[in-house]
């Protein structure tokens, strides 16, 4: 059994299993299996690692696990962070054919009163009754957080707000977010207009993965509309390599908060956090979260697809045992200093009857180590195991009764 090396020290596998057969009729007998990394870390561990925000998460692109959480599953209102949801519904009509970046949509009263200058919110200055490039009026979303434009956008697509958040619901349950619910494309608040940082760092990797012609716009430094040039309101834009997106937001309600991106080599981190209290610090976190997101933690590479971990013990079956397997990576993320902690442990009956198929789970892997949930993975039947004959099962049935 492998289990993969690090650069970060050398990992010395201790297998203990423990089997104890009373009857056959006993069953609920675990083996089990340890691995334990050997080596000194001086840093922060996931446990002691903490941020001023109230709710903050830290995923990683490539596999969408999450390298450290505080409070990010409880939906909570999402200001205009919201715009990440207005712009993708506007990106997935144009991929499909169904907008074109040089329709034009007229700036209603409606658009202009609630989202224009005299509205007292953050705005792209759109012109009563002017009209506007939707791709124009996506720089104004993604770069100026303008609520005229994301109020245009919507009634342009969907004939009213209301309808256009409908729209952002119906799309968030497709993607599989369930925390969301959207009742405006502004991010305004409203107390049933909510959604979990889990689930906006889910919808910013989709942005950046599936959108790849549009995601650029979220890195623009400004953006000059009306006369009027606006700087893109990301912190971390400028002040830390690598990063390239995505959206602020803030209401008196939720505070402030930012959904980030960055990329240093072949890594990139999402960071999501809420509830900060001032730009100041927003910025702070920001740079703190984002630091830790490549310094502090990483993902670790445990097994890979299909990898042996292990045999099971058969009753009454052609082979005597059968190979475990995964059926895909098993990987975890924690802090580089936890990494000496880690364990995982396999779990399985001490004996599985026959017959068997290629592909039956028949146990888990479960993975701990300090600040961490424990994790578990299922582990599979490598190959099939057919039932012994009638007349050797019943000798193997003698021959445990006499043996006891």
């Amino acid at each position: 059994m492998e289990f993969k090396k690090h650069a970060f020290g050398c990992v010395f596998l201790i297998l203990v299993i423990r089997i104890s057969v009373l009857r056959f009729f006993i069953h609920g007998l675990t083996a089990l299996l340890a691995f334990s990394a050997f080596h000194s870390v001086v840093a922060q561990t996931s446990s002691t690692f903490d941020t001023p925000a109230p709710h903050a998460i830290i995923m990683d692109y490539e596999t969408g696990i999450v390298l450290y959480e505080k409070d990010a599953r409880q939906a909570v209102a999402p200001a205009s962070m919201t715009k990440i949801m207005t712009a993708e519904l506007v990106f997935d009509r144009i991929r499909s054919g169904a907008l074109s970046k040089d329709t034009e949509f007229t700036v209603s009263e409606e658009a202009w009163r609630r989202g224009g200058a005299k509205s007292g919110s953050s705005t792209m200055f759109l012109d009563l009754n002017s009209t506007a490039r939707v791709e124009d009026l996506l720089r104004g979303v993604i770069i100026q957080s303008g609520n005229d434009a994301c109020i245009v956008l919507a009634e342009g697509i969907a004939g009213s707000e209301t309808a256009f958040a409908d729209m952002m619901t119906e799309h968030a349950r497709k993607l599989g977010l369930e925390s969301a619910t959207f009742r405006n494309s502004t991010g305004w608040p409203h107390p049933e207009h909510k959604i979990s940082l889990y689930d906006l760092s889910r919808l910013a990797i989709r942005t950046i993965r599936d959108y790849p012609e549009f995601y650029p716009i979220y890195a623009e430094e400004s953006f000059t509309w009306n006369g009027i040039k606006q700087g893109n309101r990301n912190p971390l834009l400028g002040r830390f390599t690598g990063a390239d997106g995505l959206k602020t937001g803030h209401t008196e309600a939720s505070g402030y908060g930012l959904v980030a991106s960055a990329k240093r080599g072949n890594d990139r981190r999402i960071v999501v956090f809420n509830g900060t209290t001032s730009k100041a610090e927003r910025r702070d976190v920001a740079l703190q979260l984002m630091t830790a997101a490549f310094d502090t933690f990483r993902v670790y590479d445990l097994y890979d697809s299909g990898a042996n971990v292990g045999t099971a013990k058969v009753y009454m079956g052609q082979s005597a045992e059968v190979d475990l397997v995964t059926k895909a990576p098993v990987q975890v993320g924690l802090s580089r200093a936890s990494r000496s902690g880690l364990k995982a442990e396999l779990s399985l009956k001490a004996e599985i009857p026959a017959p068997i198929s290629k592909g039956d789970q028949l146990g888990e892997i479960t993975v701990t180590a300090p600040g961490m949930k424990p994790q578990s993975f299922p582990v599979f039947a490598a190959s099939d195991v057919k039932k012994k004959s009638a007349f050797a099962r019943a000798i193997s049935a003698l021959t445990r009764k006499i043996r006891g």
